[in-house]
C-alpha cells in the first residue's frame, strides 16, 4: 500500500512513507524532535519522504497517525496535519476522500518493540508504556498472537509504582530512565524495552487495520485524550517532590 505514517505524541516526531518501488516494498523514514519543533518542521518532512518516494499526495491510499495517548501539542498537530493533507489531496468533485487511519501511539510502542525483540515470537505480551509528565505513565497492554495484536488492556492513566504486570510480560517504552527505580517489584524480572511510537510501525500495523476498516473520513479522525489535566499547580508539584521523597 502506499501510506504515509506521523507521529508527533513524544519529543520524538516521527514520519514514513512506504510504497512498492521496482516489485519490493520500500519505506522512507526520517526523526526529529517533537513538542513545539514539530509544527515547524513536520509539513517539510514529510513533503521531503513524498518526494524520495517519488509520490503525490493523491496517489496515497490513506494517511496515518498516532492519536494518542502523548503531548497534548503533538497529538494536535499530527490530527490536523494529516487531517488537511487528506482533505486536500483529492478534488472536491470526488466522492470518496483520502482516508485518515488514527491508531494508538501505544500499539505503535508495542510493534516497535516486538519487531526489534520478539519478532517471531507468539503469543508474546507487552506492557506499552510512554511518560505522561506530571508523575503519571500512560500504559495498554496487548498480546500478539497469530500474526495480530489483540488489547488487553486499553490505554489508561497511571502512577509508576501502580501499574500491572502479568508474569511473563515484557515492558517497552520511554519511561525506564526516569521511571524506572519506582516500577513495581514484579516489574524488575521481565525485559524492559526502550522503544518509541515510530512511524514505521504505524506503517507495519496500517494495512490489517485499514483491511478491518478502521479508516476514516478525514472530519472523523480525533486525537485520544486520556487525561483532562494539563498542569499542576505549586502547591501540587511541592507536595509531589515531598511524596516522591519519602517514598525514596
Amino acid at each position: 500500500m502506499r501510506l504515509l505514517a506521523l507521529d508527533t505524541s513524544t519529543d520524538r516526531m516521527s514520519v514514513a512513507v512506504g510504497r512498492l518501488r521496482d516489485g519490493q516494498p520500500r519505506v522512507w523514514s526520517a526523526q526529529g524532535a517533537g513538542g513545539a519543533q514539530a509544527s515547524r518542521e513536520l509539513i517539510p518532512m514529510i513533503r521531503n519522504l513524498m518526494a524520495q518516494a517519488d509520490l503525490a499526495f493523491a496517489e496515497l491510499d490513506a494517511i496515518v497517525f498516532g492519536r494518542g495517548p502523548g503531548a497534548f501539542t503533538g497529538l494536535r498537530t499530527a490530527c490536523a496535519v494529516a487531517q488537511g493533507l487528506a482533505l486536500g489531496a483529492r478534488p472536491l468533485a470526488q466522492q470518496a476522500s483520502l482516508p485518515v487511519l488514527p491508531l494508538d501511539s501505544l500499539l505503535a510502542v508495542a510493534e516497535q518493540a516486538r519487531r526489534h525483540r520478539a519478532p517471531a515470537k507468539q503469543p508474546w505480551e507487552v506492557v506499552a508504556l510512554l511518560d505522561a509528565r506530571m508523575d503519571q505513565i500512560y500504559l495498554a497492554s496487548y498480546r500478539w498472537e497469530a500474526d495480530q495484536w489483540h488489547t488487553l488492556q486499553p490505554p489508561i492513566l497511571a502512577r509508576p509504582q501502580d501499574i500491572g504486570v502479568q508474569p511473563g510480560q515484557a515492558l517497552a517504552g520511554n519511561v525506564f530512565e526516569t521511571y524506572g527505580a519506582r516500577l513495581p517489584p514484579a516489574s524488575k524480572g521481565q525485559p524492559w524495552i526502550a522503544a518509541w511510537p515510530t512511524a514505521e510501525a504505524l506503517l507495519q500495523l496500517a494495512p490489517t487495520r485499514l483491511a478491518q476498516g478502521h479508516g476514516v473520513d478525514p472530519a472523523l479522525a480525533l486525537p485520544l485524550y486520556i487525561r483532562d489535566k494539563v498542569a499542576s499547580t505549586t502547591a501540587e508539584r511541592a507536595a509531589a517532590k515531598v511524596a516522591q521523597a519519602q517514598g525514596s
